[in-house]
């Protein structure tokens, strides 16, 4: 799905969340300012984030295109459904 280059980036920010949670414990630890606090949760989650939308990004160019052009319509449709479920659980839609 994810060739070496895009893994390690995806990696690196993965990184960055982990520090930013750790952060998060932290501040909870030493009762840092709940605004502080709320704030470096945003950005872990803001970065969270965005690392779904680059994985979902690649599933599409590859996997789902790869589905639409082989010709195969169970699996386009697989596919497709995939992506419908995805897109429901990330707008908030409840099934």
């Amino acid at each position: 799905m994810l060739d070496d280059e895009e893994k390690k980036k995806l990696a690196n920010r993965l990184r960055r969340v982990v520090g930013q949670v750790e952060a998060v414990q932290r501040m909870i630890d030493q009762d840092q300012y709940c605004v502080d606090i709320l704030m470096q949760l945003s950005a872990a989650t803001g970065a969270l984030g965005k690392v779904g939308q680059i994985v979902l990004e690649q599933h599409l160019k590859r996997c789902v295109t790869e589905a639409i052009e082989n010709g195969d319509p169970a699996d386009r449709d697989e596919k497709l459904e995939e992506l419908i479920k995805l897109f429901r659980k990330y707008a908030g839609v409840i099934d």
